[in-house]
C-alpha cells in the first residue's frame, strides 16, 4: 500500500513541476501547429503564448476566441476534432517562414509567418489578414475582382 502511495505521490509531483502544458516551439512548423491545434481546440489563453505579443495580433486572436465561443457546438466539436494539414512552408530567411495550411473540417487554405524572436518561434497572426502584398511567394497575386 506504501508503494502505491509513493507512486502516487511521485506521479503528483512530477505533473506538477512539469504543469507547463506549453512550451517552446522547436522550430517554425512546430509553432504553427502548436498555434493553429490551440486554436482549433478553442485553448485561446494557450495560442497566445504561441503568438508575437502586439496589439494587433491580440486584436485579431480576440476576435477569433469570440467568433469561436459563438459558434453552434457542432462546428466547435468538428474543429476539435480536424486534423492540421501543412501544404507548403516557405522559408523567407533563417528568422522567418511562411506556413501555408488548412484544417480538415474547413478545408480553406490560410497563411501564417512565424517569426524567431528572442531564440523563440513565435506566430503573427495578423499577416493572415494582411498579407495582400505577400513578398515571400513567388509570381503575381491573383486580385479578386468581384466584388
Amino acid at each position: 500500500m506504501k508503494k502505491i502511495l509513493s507512486a502516487s505521490f511521485l506521479l503528483f509531483i512530477l505533473g506538477a513541476c512539469n504543469n507547463d502544458k506549453t512550451s517552446k516551439s522547436e522550430n517554425d512548423v512546430d509553432a504553427a501547429r502548436n498555434f493553429i491545434r490551440s486554436a482549433l481546440d478553442g485553448k485561446f489563453s494557450e495560442a497566445r503564448q504561441y503568438m508575437l505579443q502586439d496589439t494587433a495580433n491580440l486584436q485579431f486572436l480576440d476576435v477569433a476566441e469570440r467568433n469561436y465561443e459563438r459558434a453552434p457546438v457542432e462546428t466547435i466539436n468538428s474543429y476539435r476534432a480536424s486534423t492540421i494539414n501543412i501544404h507548403q512552408v516557405n522559408p523567407v530567411n533563417d528568422s522567418t517562414t511562411v506556413v501555408v495550411y488548412s484544417n480538415s473540417f474547413k478545408k480553406d487554405h490560410d497563411t501564417l509567418k512565424v517569426l524567431k524572436v528572442n531564440n523563440l518561434w513565435l506566430v503573427d497572426l495578423k499577416y493572415l489578414y494582411q498579407h495582400d502584398m505577400d513578398t515571400a511567394r513567388p509570381g503575381k497575386l491573383a486580385i479578386d475582382t468581384a466584388r
